[in-house]
């Protein structure tokens, strides 16, 4: 066969798409980086109520102030709070017959599908979640996007471990690690990167919601009974000034 018979071969098994193959194609390819990154506009979050400021600043007053984060445990698993996302503990919403993830799912996200899952009838099958850690839309679809949003606690487990909760009972540790006040549906890179750092450490990109954090943080530290480290102290406090 010759060159040129060979070449005009080729171009013919070439697929070719047509303009709405395309489009689609575009719209695929745009939604998985949405999933993936959370691109989209920034939106900024709500004020925070005045009372609910207020009352963080009153108990960011009376919060006991250690020098430092002790040493890490090395010895610390997740299990001492408890099965993860347990629908059965005292915090707030329990016993609904829905397990802990997708009663905050329920709460955070914008739903546009329900579905039957083993730990809730109606657990949430797809929405877009604006992360509050960055502004941005995430994508949520149950199945292979579900680790798109993944749930956050704001006072971290290990964090509270090290802080006094190794002293608890089990009880109370399953209740702290369900408790609704500290959990919020966050974009999946922004929770891998925070991890379990304090927020001396680590506070989210989105400047305009450090109120809504310190907020949140000072609040479930006061309710548990838990100390503050004195760096995160001070970086809790810049955060509040600018409620």
């Amino acid at each position: 066969m010759r060159w040129a018979d060979r070449h005009a071969h080729r171009r013919t098994d070439r697929v070719r798409l047509t303009g709405r193959q395309w489009l689609g194609l575009v719209v695929f390819a745009a939604v998985a980086v949405v999933v993936a990154f959370g691109v989209g506009p920034v939106r900024e979050p709500h004020p925070v109520p005045a009372a609910q400021v207020d009352a963080a600043r009153r108990a960011f007053d009376g919060l006991r102030v250690i020098g430092a984060r002790p040493p890490h445990d090395s010895g610390y698993q997740r299990e001492a709070f408890g099965s993860a996302w347990t629908d059965d503990t005292q915090a707030a919403g329990a016993g609904n017959g829905c397990d802990t993830r997708n009663d905050i799912l329920a709460r955070d996200v914008r739903v546009s599908g329900l579905t039957s899952a083993s730990t809730c009838p109606r657990a949430v099958a797809a929405g877009v979640l604006t992360s509050p850690y960055t502004g941005r839309p995430v994508v949520f679809e149950r199945g292979r996007g579900s680790s798109a949003i993944q749930i956050d606690h704001i006072v971290p487990l290990s964090y509270a471990w090290d802080m006094g909760a190794s002293r608890w009972d089990a009880d109370r540790r399953a209740t702290f690690a369900n408790d609704p006040s500290n959990l919020v549906a966050v974009d999946g890179a922004s929770n891998q990167t925070k991890s379990d750092a304090e927020p001396a450490r680590w506070m989210p990109t989105l400047r305009s919601f450090h109120c809504q954090y310190a907020v949140q943080f000072v609040t479930v530290l006061a309710r548990y009974g838990l100390p503050v480290d004195a760096p995160s102290k001070t970086a809790l406090g810049r955060a509040l000034e600018s409620c």
